[in-house]
């Protein structure tokens, strides 16, 4: 009978199944088999939820098989079809060739500062795929994030950013809290602008956005949202140049926090220990680069939603937990948090609990963690566009 270990990277391998299911919705399967398996999940009960997801996800549909496709993705055109939505297959094709020839470090730093800006593509999922394959140690997972970034890219338009001030001390908390200071003092000001944003499609008309994204609503906005860009976007924080994260992660959870269960940025968290997986095998600069993707990418997201967190809000809460830490007794209720989160349907809930677990345990056991690991969210129902055939 196979190991766990054995089980764990079968699932991991696995190809029968394409990388989206109904148009644009991601197959998070192996998303859950890391996150399960990090948890301390009995193989067997990993391979069942594994198998359940494949047959009925939450959403109501099933797994679908891989979608062939004719292109032959090289060095010379990979560029070419970013964003296009097509060819992923071929893409793992191209990515699995040149990691047999170069290795995954070498494949990672040729590529990734290229694909990066796209980070918030697919609702931060192939982000995610190759993050969390990296955290896992998986070389296949970690072919088809690749091959996922560039079938979704969406530029975040990091060259756009203007760099950080020489006596910039902010924190990442700061930067947040003078963020949410500006929507309280301009907020009918920037409600109007990402409306107006919102409702220009040109972009599917012409091209530069997929049209399938339009069907998502969700990605539509927020590829909208950083197409468009706000010169709020692009103030680099001096806190981008530091090698620390555990101070991004707080101000993060702490916008969780500020709405509990919210489903979009939830994915700020998920998403963040990915781009740290993935930065940490980059050289440098290419690491800091990939902080300011990240803080664009964040603040178009939550602009996309057209509000942003009170400042008062998120102050009271800084206030709450910035020195609190957990003493023995509080730190024994992640048994019963984790006990909650594996036996979720809702596969966001035990990734969630993943990432808060080990950056609980790195900061100290503070308790603005824990708190926010038990705040589970619920899948969303599905916009009306749904009704409609996915675009070709």
């Amino acid at each position: 009978m196979p190991d766990r270990a054995e089980v764990i990277d079968e699932l991991l391998d696995d190809r029968s199944y394409h990388i989206e299911f109904n148009g644009h919705l991601t197959n998070h399967a192996k998303h859950a088999v890391v996150a399960l398996a990090g948890l301390g999940v009995p193989a067997g009960e990993i391979k069942a939820y594994y198998d359940a997801y494949a047959k009925l996800t939450s959403y109501g549909f099933g797994l679908e098989p891989p979608r062939p496709d004719r292109l032959h993705i090289t060095e010379r055109n990979w560029r070419a079809h970013l964003g296009r939505r097509t060819g992923f297959w071929s893409y793992c094709d191209f990515f699995d060739r040149q990691e047999q020839a170069l290795g995954l470090d070498e494949v990672l730093r040729r590529y990734v500062p290229e694909l990066l800006p796209g980070w918030t593509g697919a609702f931060t999922h192939a982000t995610i795929h190759l993050g969390w394959a990296l955290d896992a140690g998986h070389r296949w997972m970690a072919i088809e994030g690749l091959a996922y970034l560039a079938f979704s890219y969406a530029t975040c338009h990091p060259e756009r950013a203007r760099p950080p001030g020489p006596d910039d001390g902010e924190t990442p908390v700061e930067s947040l809290l003078r963020l949410a200071g500006v929507w309280d003092e301009r907020r009918d000001e920037l409600v109007h602008w990402v409306a107006a944003t919102l409702a220009d499609t040109s972009p599917v008309e012409d091209g530069r956005i997929h049209p399938e994204l339009l069907r998502s609503g969700l990605q539509f906005r927020i590829a909208r949202t950083l197409s468009e860009g706000h010169p709020l976007f692009y103030d680099t924080p001096g806190w981008t140049r530091d090698d620390d994260w555990e101070p991004l992660y707080y101000a993060v959870t702490l916008l969780y926090l500020s709405r509990p269960g919210d489903f979009v940025l939830l994915h700020l968290i998920t998403s963040l220990h990915a781009l740290e997986q993935i930065a940490l095998r980059l050289p440098d600069d290419q690491r800091r680069r990939a902080a300011v993707s990240f803080w664009i990418g964040l603040l178009g997201t939550v602009f996309s939603g057209g509000d942003f967190p009170r400042r008062d809000k998120l102050a009271a809460l800084h206030r709450l937990f910035s020195a609190a830490v957990d003493d023995g007794p509080r730190g024994r209720e992640w048994d019963t948090i984790v006990g909650r989160a594996v036996i979720e349907e809702e596969e966001h809930n035990p990734k969630l609990v993943h990432v808060l677990r080990q950056v609980w345990r790195r900061s100290g056991r503070r308790s603005l963690y824990r708190v926010a690991a038990g705040q589970f969210t619920a899948t969303p129902e599905l916009p009306p566009s749904f009704d409609e055939p996915p675009a070709a």
